[in-house]
């Protein structure tokens, strides 16, 4: 079900390539890899890409593609290439980030390449960070000043009483009534934030019970934000808080639930028709500091959500929670995913289905005419689920940000 909340036309400015980093683009040409269009495509070996002010300009085999004389040509023989991954969960929160508009460049660059470009992410949605910081960091690798992905960023939104035990010590931004909601919502997209997290469920520590959100309060921010054709992103703890999500018309579950024994059929079948879409988060569970038949049974529980949710044909979205974590690392990630997803569909939730949700119509192909996001792995992802993490170049926009050393 296509989501009423974006026009195309409102999401083709947000989502264009900044204009300093498309006149800043060289002339790039990967050479010799095989590649693979679009998830679903068959693989074209000994493929050459040119790209121009980053734009993808020709896609063919060698000997079909005339390369540009001043090019910039990668050698990717032996190596095969995809679209730019998208990360649809992550934090800018880490304190390398504090002070993000007048911090040094070099060291966050360097942050950002371990946490995101060296895996691959030419895109993502920041779920919750200091928006003086965040805002400064976008401005910055918009800038070129710093390397790093496409930046999308949204204003968090905690029920009444609902600090998390996992967050003792910061500033909660809490809404008691729908007022108060909708109040929090306009202002956050007053400031340039391009979408909203609700908390639907707060989690409190194991000996007490989660604060959910009411949600009328909940709807409240979800109306504000679909107006201006923004997003809504929500944090489920229980059951409780998925129903929140539904009654409320959330876009996009940011998390599986842990304790959850899969999705009721009642559930699965409200996903389908409002078009939620979900981030399971796999490894963010797997490595909780729990008892291992404990550890087991969450695994049992998130893996059999994931694999319902898809099987009912819900839009599965990568992402991974860090800056929250600091496992950076997406092999276990992609290993939990294929114990429901075939490696064409999890390739899918980093390039294609993101691309689609989020209106982003010239992203997540490898095509004449998309934008210049790709990346360079060094083994075939569609043999091995493995490779997606085994990343030799990023490019955003037609301009390297990462290269393996």
């Amino acid at each position: 079900m296509t989501r009423h909340w974006l026009g195309a036309a409102l999401l083709s400015c947000v989502l264009a390539v900044p204009p300093g980093v498309v006149a800043q683009a060289q002339t790039l040409v990967l050479k010799g890899g095989s590649v693979y269009a679009s998830p679903d495509a068959t693989s074209i070996s000994d493929s050459v890409i040119v790209t121009s002010a980053g734009v993808i300009t020709a896609v063919g085999r060698a000997g079909e593609v005339q390369i540009p004389p001043d090019a910039r040509v990668i050698d990717c023989s032996g190596k095969t290439i995809v679209a730019g991954f998208w990360n649809s969960h992550v934090h800018f929160t880490e304190a390398v980030w504090r002070n993000a508009d007048t911090a040094p460049a070099a060291p966050l660059t360097a942050h950002m390449q371990e946490m995101l470009t060296r895996w691959g992410f030419t895109t993502v949605w920041s779920l919750g960070s200091n928006p003086s910081d965040s805002l400064a960091l976008r401005r910055r690798v918009y800038a070129d000043e710093i390397l790093g992905p496409n930046i999308f960023l949204v204003g968090s939104i905690f029920p009444k009483d609902g600090r998390p035990a996992y967050l003792p010590d910061a500033q909660i931004p809490e809404a008691a009534t729908p007022e108060r909601a909708a109040e929090m919502a306009r202002y956050y997209l007053q400031i340039g934030l391009d979408g909203i997290k609700l908390f639907t469920g707060s989690y409190k520590g194991e000996d007490k019970p989660v604060v959910n959100m009411d949600a009328a309060v909940a709807k409240a921010a979800v109306d504000i934000a679909h107006v201006q054709g923004k997003p809504v992103f929500a944090h489920p703890q229980n059951t409780a808080g998925i129903e929140a999500v539904i009654a409320a018309g959330v876009d996009v579950m940011a998390h599986t639930v842990a304790r959850q024994p899969g999705y009721p059929p009642e559930q699965l079948a409200r996903f389908k028709q409002q078009g939620i879409a979900l981030t399971p988060t796999l490894a963010l569970f797997a490595k909780l500091p729990v008892p291992p038949e404990i550890a087991a049974r969450i695994v049992d529980n998130i893996v059999g959500q994931l694999k319902s949710f898809s099987e009912n044909g819900g839009p599965v979205l990568f992402g991974t929670d860090i800056g929250f974590t600091n496992y950076y690392d997406t092999t276990l990630e992609y290993a939990l995913m294929r114990g429901a997803l075939s490696e064409r569909q999890i390739l899918a939730s980093l390039t294609t289905n993101p691309a689609h949700y989020f209106k982003a119509a010239k992203k997540g192909r490898v095509e004449k005419g998309f934008d210049a996001d790709l990346v360079v792995l060094d083994g075939d992802p569609i043999a091995d689920v493995a490779n997606l993490a085994k990343v030799a170049y990023t490019i955003r926009a037609g301009k390297v940000i990462y290269q393996k050393p």
